[in-house]
């Protein structure tokens, strides 16, 4: 729902730091009023009314016009100025506000949880971040040159033509007050269409985003037509409500122009009847005439500096709904200090899940001891990957707790319970960076040499010296210039730079051919030493070595032992390894 005082709330958020610039803005621009509109159109006046007196000699009105002319090279003179230092001002403020809104912005985005990005378009975050910030500058512009100039004029306008004319004073004041309320009625009425329109063009982004993401797949699958035709309903929608805002606009443009026209006829016909019944002079007419064009182009500014104004706000809105959108994991306002130093690692009757009433977990208990070694096996939907995404708090559980060496990872930082695991997921998102700072990621301050030691572990080493920029090679989008194999070798090596007592790797080799499995396999026994390790694997011969596998079925530990006591149980483990194929599980 639409809500000034949200909007404003942040807005001024931004604009605190920098208050002495932004209220110098309106001082300015009185200034720059003052000298170039009202103090020229009374110095106009008594020129033509100098020029125009016949009592004195045309000699004497020449020289005395031509002292009007003196203040009034003044008054240009320091308007200019007042205006370009403004344009300074502004550009100075704007350039430090307007970064301060992207570094908020991203703040902010990063301590949503992740179930927030399993629910929105990168894209379309990316899009409502930048309308944000253009929506900041076209606020401020339009407070400072429409709104607040408009003020001043009209009042300025009207102050000084009370004292030459109570009539036109009253007249323009009258006008220009009633042509704020039309304005604003309009406004009104296109608030619901400009936010109709700020989520068609986000829903757009966010479906072409999401299709240039899958490009792989939409091309492997034949799909550009089911994808192009998804396009254009999108953009079709965006369309219908671009045309309703714009007819819309059309119709306001032209009532607002019939009473501009109108108001202009009127008060031309007025300062005539006046000016014949010797109520005004030929100079106040010119100087109510200047006046009047002066307001009519910032009144006429007022209409479209409304509807930008007010679509501006509604761009904005999208980005204040996500700062204020409830966060799921939550770090407490005083954490503990983190003691996770050891890796024993406790599920305290833990029940959990993704739908209400559902639950994935139900009382689960597992404890794992520092420095073992166990795999999680099980069908999919069993509750493996859940167990790793409450241990690392990408969710928080419903009920029970979770303890690393005894201290309740929901009373510490998430960046402290995260530094405390190496986790490796079954894909590797990569950065757009180069492969050095990739690997070197997971460790502040890493070495060449640590890296490099990191990447020859992996087994990743020879490959990325055969690139053409070796370790400076940049890998692409989500690491797109490497094979799938690659990819998960300098994410392994990544992980195994990180100094962590935990080590939890989800599928990890799943991308790997067998003999690079081979290889990565004695990387991992140099890695898993000393460390706490939970291995997940669908790939049963990868976990065949654990201290302890435990097999999940429902959300319930159905059994647990080494490899051969599960196997002579001859119970679910056992029927699973007998129906895997070339190593692989069957699902």
């Amino acid at each position: 729902m639409f809500s000034f005082s949200r909007i404003f709330k942040y807005i001024w958020l931004f604009i605190k730091p920098y208050k002495t610039a932004f209220f110098s803005l309106f001082f300015l621009a009185l200034g720059r009023i003052l000298f170039s509109g009202i103090l020229t159109g009374y110095l106009y006046k008594n020129i033509i009314d100098t020029l125009n007196n016949t009592l004195i000699s045309i000699q004497d009105r020449y020289h005395l016009a031509l002292l009007f002319v003196i203040p009034m090279a003044v008054a240009f003179v320091i308007s200019m100025f007042m205006t370009r230092y403004m344009e300074w001002v502004n550009f100075r403020y704007l350039s430090k506000v307007l970064k301060n809104i992207y570094d908020y912005s991203f703040q902010r985005l990063m301590t949503h949880s992740y179930g927030f990005y399993n629910n929105t378009f990168a894209g379309s975050l990316v899009a409502k971040v930048k309308r944000l910030v253009k929506s900041f500058e076209t606020v401020n512009n339009i407070m400072v040159n429409t709104f607040w100039s408009i003020i001043l004029m009209v009042i300025s306008s009207t102050v000084a033509l009370y004292f030459q004319s109570k009539t036109l004073a009253l007249y323009f004041l009258v006008w220009c007050i009633f042509y704020s309320i039309i304005t604003l009625f309009f406004v009104k009425q296109k608030i619901k269409i400009d936010m109709q329109r700020a989520e068609a063009d986000s829903r757009m982004t966010g479906v072409l985003a999401d299709s240039i993401t899958n490009i792989s797949n939409i091309k492997v699958f034949s799909a550009f037509t089911k994808e192009f035709y998804a396009f254009k309903e999108v953009s079709t929608f965006l369309k219908d409500r671009r045309y309703a805002a714009w007819k819309f606009s059309l119709n306001r443009h032209a009532l607002q122009a019939f009473l501009m026209t109108s108001f202009h006829i009127f008060i031309l016909m007025t300062m005539i009847s006046l000016w014949s019944r010797g109520e005004i002079t030929v100079g106040v007419f010119v100087m109510a005439y200047v006046y009047f064009i002066g307001i009519i182009d910032r009144i006429w500014d007022l209409s479209s500096g409304l509807t930008n104004f007010m679509e501006a706000l509604t761009d904005a809105q999208e980005m204040v709904d996500i700062f204020e959108q409830n966060i799921e994991v939550k770090d407490l306002v005083v954490p503990e200090n983190s003691r996770m130093k050891e890796g024993v690692i406790e599920f305290k009757n833990v029940s959990f899940g993704y739908i209400e009433e559902v639950d994935v977990l139900s009382n689960f208990n597992l404890k794992i001891e520092k420095g073992e070694k166990i795999g999680l096996v099980g069908h999919s939907g069993s509750g493996k990957s859940t167990i790793t995404k409450l241990l690392l708090r990408f969710t928080d559980v419903n009920s029970g707790e979770i303890l690393i060496d005894g201290q309740n990872i929901s009373n510490v930082t998430q960046d402290d319970l995260r530094r405390a695991i190496s986790y490796v997921p079954q894909e590797s998102i990569l950065f757009h960076r180069s492969i050095k700072e990739n690997i070197g990621y997971s460790k502040d301050g890493a070495t060449d040499e640590e890296i490099i030691e990191a990447a020859k572990k992996a087994h990743a080493h020879n490959f990325i010296e055969s690139m053409s920029h070796g370790y400076d090679s940049l890998v692409g989008e989500r690491g797109i210039k490497l094979s799938g194999g690659e990819r998960q070798r300098v994410a392994i090596a990544r992980a195994m730079l990180k100094p962590a007592p935990i080590l939890v790797l989800d599928e990890a080799t799943s991308s790997l051919d067998s003999v690079s499995e081979a290889f990565i396999q004695d990387a991992f026994n140099e890695l898993m030493k000393n460390k706490t390790t939970i291995v997940i694997a669908h790939r049963l011969s990868t976990i065949q070595k654990m201290d302890r596998i435990i097999v999940l079925d429902k959300g319930k530990i159905v059994e647990e032992g080494n490899h051969k006591e599960l196997l002579e149980k001859n119970g679910f483990y056992a029927n699973l390894w007998n129906r895997q194929t070339g190593g692989f599980l069957e699902e």
